[in-house]
């Protein structure tokens, strides 16, 4: 399992595209871009990894207002076990017409042993 995959499938319940990195489509009025930030492993007493920690930030591009789609987002993230580690407003981009909001996001996997 990976962040990726995850937040891929999650995503797909807001009905709007998602891509992984960077969007490479025509941009429609509102997209996701997922960017992976992080793989660690949780430190245990006997230094053997028991839970890899996987971060990964969400771009939400909105032309209009974003703030309806910005808490479904991360109602969402939150109702399916996430962490949301921040969330920011990174401005609005006069030369493309889109409100940028980003949310980062943790999961905890399990190692196999």
């Amino acid at each position: 399992m990976s962040i990726l995959e995850d937040l891929n499938a999650l995503c797909a319940g807001l009905e709007i595209p998602v891509e992984t990195g960077v969007f490479s489509d025509e941009a429609p009025d509102a997209y996701i871009v997922i960017t992976p930030l992080s793989d660690t492993f949780d430190l245990h007493a006997d230094n053997a990894p028991g839970v890899d920690v996987q971060e990964a930030r969400l771009s939400l591009y909105v032309k209009g207002s974003y703030t309806a789609l910005k808490n479904r987002l991360v109602r969402l993230l939150l109702q399916n076990g996430f962490t949301v580690t921040g969330r920011m407003y990174n401005g609005y981009e006069t030369d493309t017409g889109y409100h940028h909001y980003t949310v980062d996001a943790a999961q905890y996997y399990e190692t196999e042993e």
